[in-house]
Parts: C-alpha cells; sequence; structure tokens
C-alpha cells in the first residue's frame, strides 16, 4: 500500500514538476515552459466543475432536452469567465446542429406488382418515395484506393442492391487485408455507414442490403423503436440521403435468387415502387467552440474535442448523470483551456489557434461531430492540424490488469507515425503514464477507433489521438457520479492532453500525415 502510495505521489509530481519553478519561471514568450501552465490544471478545481456539470440538476444532459440546455450555457459561461472568445465570426459560442427525430417510416414496397410490407418483409428506419426500372447490383457496395465493386459504372440515380460481407480468395483468405483477418467491412457497426457514404458520394438514390447474419439484431431494434413508439435522431439535411433498405430474405429471393453467390455488378431489371412516410420532429441543439487564436500560424487549427451530453434519465426516472461519460472529458477541456489563456496572458500563447469544441449528440450517433466536419466546419479541415478527443477518462477499467496510473490512447498511429511519436515523447518528459494501446489493436472487437467524435476528423484523414480510461459497471447507468472519479488520475490524463496539445501547437512544422484513412 505504501509503495503505491508513494507511487501516485511520485507521477503527480512529475505532472507538476518544471525545469524551472514558479517563483523563477520566466513569462518572456517562447521560454516559459509549458509545465507552468500546467499547474493551473488542478484536482479540485476538476472536482468543483464536475460536481455541478454531472449533478442532478442538469438531468442527464440528454440531446435536446433541457438539461442538455443547461449544459451548453455552464460551458459557454465558462468560457466567459477565462475571456476565452467564440470560434464563430458573428461571436456566438453555440454552433446549431439541426436535428430531427425521425419516426419510423409506414408504407410498403411493390416490386413487379408484389408488395412487401415494413417490419414483416424488410426493415427502413427513414422515409423512401420513388420508383425504378431496374436496381443495380453493386456485390458487396465497397470500393478503396485498391478495390472496387463499382467498377466504371455510373450510379447516379439509382437504386443499388448490396450485401454484407467482403470478398475472399479462392484460399480462404480476405482479398482486402490479405490475410485470414477480415477487415472493418465485414464489422456490423462500420459496414452500413462505410457503404452508405461511398454510394451516397456516387449519387445513388437508395440501397436494398441484404445481410442475413445481423437481420434479427436490426429486426430487434425496430421492434423496439415500434414498442416505445420512439425515433432515431439524424442531422437534419436540405438534399436527401441514400433510402436504406434491410432486406428479409423472401424479398431478397425475389429480387435476385442468386445474389449470396454472384459475383458480378450487373443490373436487375425490376419494376419496384418504394412507398414510405415518415413524421419527422425538429431537435433544437447546438455544440459550443471557443478559441485561442495563433500568434505565428493563426490559420492552423489544433482542435480539443470532448461530447457535452449524455443519455438522460431512464424508464424508471433515474438520471443517468454521466460524470466519466464525458463529464470527465468535458471539465477537462475547461481546465486545458485555462492553462493555454494563462498562456496567452503572459505572453507565451501558442503559436497555432486550439479549437475547444464541445460537441452534441454523441450519443445519438456522433452527430454534433459529423455536423463540424462534415456540414459546416468552423475552420478549414485542410488546415486542421490534428484533433485530441477525450472520452471518458475519470476512472478505471476493472478489466485491466496492472498499475492503475495508466490512459488508453487509441488511434495515435493510424494516420501520422509523426504523431504517434511526439506522443510517446511528451508523455515520457512529463506524465510518465503507462500509453496502454490494447483497445487501438485493429481485431480489438468493442471497436472503439469509430465510436467517438474522432472518428468524423480521422475519416477526413486529419491525424487522431482519442484518450480513454475503458469502460466500468457503471457506464450508461445512473452509477456514472463525480464522487467515483478519480481525481488525481483525471487530473494526469488531463495535463498529458495539454502537452500535447501545447506540442502541437508550438512546433515549427505540422505533424506530417504519411497513412491514409481506413
Amino acid at each position: 500500500m505504501k509503495n503505491m502510495i508513494w507511487l501516485v505521489v511520485a507521477l503527480a509530481w512529475a505532472c507538476n514538476a518544471t525545469q524551472k519553478s514558479t517563483e523563477t519561471a520566466n513569462t518572456n514568450g517562447e521560454e516559459q515552459a509549458p509545465i507552468y501552465y500546467a499547474k493551473t490544471i488542478t484536482e479540485e478545481e476538476l472536482k468543483d466543475h464536475l460536481y455541478t456539470y454531472a449533478s442532478d440538476e442538469f438531468e442527464g444532459r440528454e440531446t435536446g432536452k433541457p438539461g442538455q440546455k443547461k449544459a451548453v450555457e455552464y460551458i459557454r459561461a465558462s468560457y466567459e469567465d477565462l475571456k476565452i472568445p467564440a470560434a464563430q465570426a458573428n461571436g456566438e459560442y453555440f454552433q446549431k446542429v439541426p436535428l430531427e427525430m425521425a419516426k419510423l417510416p409506414t408504407g410498403a414496397i411493390t416490386i413487379e406488382g408484389k408488395e412487401f410490407q415494413i417490419g414483416k418483409d424488410f426493415l427502413s428506419f427513414t422515409a423512401a418515395n420513388g420508383s425504378f426500372e431496374e436496381i443495380v447490383y453493386v456485390g458487396y457496395g465497397i470500393e478503396t484506393e485498391t478495390y472496387s465493386d463499382y467498377g466504371d459504372m455510373d450510379v447516379a440515380g439509382k437504386l443499388l442492391l448490396m450485401k454484407f460481407g467482403e470478398p475472399q480468395n479462392q484460399d480462404g483468405t480476405y482479398v482486402l487485408s490479405g490475410s485470414t483477418e477480415s477487415s472493418g467491412w465485414s464489422n456490423m457497426s462500420e459496414a452500413v455507414g462505410k457503404r452508405t457514404e461511398i454510394a451516397e458520394a456516387k449519387g445513388a438514390k437508395g440501397i436494398l442490403y441484404y445481410d442475413p447474419l445481423n437481420y434479427a439484431r436490426y429486426n430487434g431494434y425496430f421492434e423496439y423503436m415500434q414498442r416505445n413508439k420512439s425515433g432515431r435522431l439524424n442531422i437534419a439535411q436540405a438534399g436527401e440521403d441514400p433510402a436504406l433498405i434491410l432486406l428479409g430474405q423472401e424479398l431478397a429471393d425475389f429480387l435476385m435468387p442468386d445474389l449470396e453467390s454472384a459475383t458480378t455488378m450487373q443490373a436487375v431489371s425490376k419494376e419496384i415502387s418504394l412507398k414510405l412516410e415518415s413524421a419527422n420532429d425538429a431537435v433544437d441543439s447546438e455544440n459550443v467552440v471557443a478559441v485561442i487564436k495563433g500568434s505565428a500560424y493563426p490559420e492552423e487549427y489544433v482542435v480539443i474535442s470532448s461530447h457535452l451530453d449524455h443519455i438522460g434519465i431512464n424508464s424508471q426516472g433515474q438520471i443517468n448523470n454521466g460524470a466519466d461519460d464525458d463529464g470527465s472529458g468535458t471539465v477537462a477541456m475547461l481546465e486545458i483551456a485555462e492553462a493555454f489563456k494563462k498562456a496567452a496572458e503572459l505572453g507565451a500563447g501558442p503559436k497555432r489557434s486550439v479549437v475547444f469544441l464541445h460537441v452534441t449528440g454523441e450519443e445519438k450517433g456522433l452527430l454534433g461531430s459529423q455536423y463540424y466536419t462534415d456540414v459546416d466546419p468552423i475552420f478549414p479541415l485542410a488546415q486542421t492540424v490534428a484533433n485530441l478527443n477525450i472520452d471518458m477518462i475519470g476512472r478505471i477499467d476493472p478489466k485491466r490488469e496492472g498499475d492503475r496510473n495508466y490512459v488508453y490512447l487509441i488511434g495515435s498511429d493510424k494516420l501520422s507515425s509523426e504523431l504517434h511519436e511526439l506522443s510517446e515523447n511528451i508523455n515520457a518528459e512529463f506524465c510518465g503514464l503507462e500509453l496502454d494501446y490494447k483497445y487501438n489493436d485493429e481485431k480489438d472487437p468493442n471497436r472503439f477507433y469509430y465510436r467517438s467524435d474522432h472518428y468524423n476528423f480521422a475519416k477526413n484523414n486529419i491525424p487522431i489521438i482519442f484518450y480513454f480510461s475503458g469502460t466500468h459497471e457503471d457506464y450508461h447507468r445512473p452509477g456514472d457520479t463525480p464522487d467515483k472519479i478519480n481525481y488525481d488520475l483525471l487530473s494526469i490524463r488531463t495535463k498529458l492532453v495539454f502537452h500535447t496539445a501545447w506540442e502541437l501547437a508550438n512546433r515549427e512544422q505540422r505533424v506530417v500525415v504519411d497513412k491514409m484513412a481506413r
């Protein structure tokens, strides 16, 4: 016990110690040691913030609900108190994110005069209307730099038919990976989104998707929404996304009897009419975005992010406070912002601009970060150097073996070898935490790399690091309360993010992207 206490004290000192004492540290711009400003990140202030932010007063911060409005007001007031300006040119901290709650559609699909009913023969979660004289079979619907199921065919305005999975060689290895291991294209949580993005970019009107392995899971979600009369939250867009229809076995066989074995892209003559109607309700929500402008390279940006929302109140009336998820990331950002502001006040402001992006709707599908990257980036993505994303850094993973003084890092090496090396060096110099890459493994079934807001930056080839301490027994439950946070670890992990952001913002060259997004 004594050895463990000594180690915690030693590591805390390592993240607080400085090459120049507080008394002797000079304030002459670049000569000021960043560790001096890291001293403003304290356990006490993190705790004060979190006991308010994750209190019952905030009602679980569900997207679009009154508790979420209290959360964004708290964040805005914190930046106003720090005198850190809003990121938008109009001086507004809130970036409106137009969302809509799409109710389950009703209706049918008619093919060659035969009617198929939603919920019985197929599933869909959004409205879909239109008539087509043919469908285009595109195999797995995959397109990468080295492989394409589309070939040279123009599918704009077409209704596509595709299936789950990915191509294999005769020896059983996978074409995309070149090994016996499948890729993300065979992962349910990624498969639909990746395929839909490609089809949308090609101008397709809709997707008929055959996935017999996972159909029962989709059907369970559909039936749950029916029972609870709930809907699905999406970004409200002026244009139309491709309709997505999940095919039951009978309907799939009717469309194309050899669907499972077919390998060649082809047009299939079928008269199809889609008549699926849905009532959508607008949901008011917003990101909160502040910025400290850079002194030397103000048009280059380091974005630090966390999600401000949580899952609200459960069916028993219990509040899910979300202290760790992601109250810990939110308050960490406020403390990091204070440290950068202190530096700026003493003439050691960052060379690059540092953006503090608190996003909404993460729990609903990474919606706030998707809106920022895909619809309305306040600052150009081409000029965004890196994204450091913080999501759950306040507790200890009970499944983890070893020292408690750790943090999981995910994605640091996915796009930039230089970022990964920088991250390792910064930790060794300033914090001495164990950097655990367990969940960075492509084979990890949790697929956390695709499940938090950094992914919307990574898919745009922006280098990222995702800071995470793991799930626990209170994940998405009312027990995720501020009294269970390890504030010493929250402080050390927050300082690691600060020091990494400091280096990214102040080095002469931006980190090099030497890999492509997957």
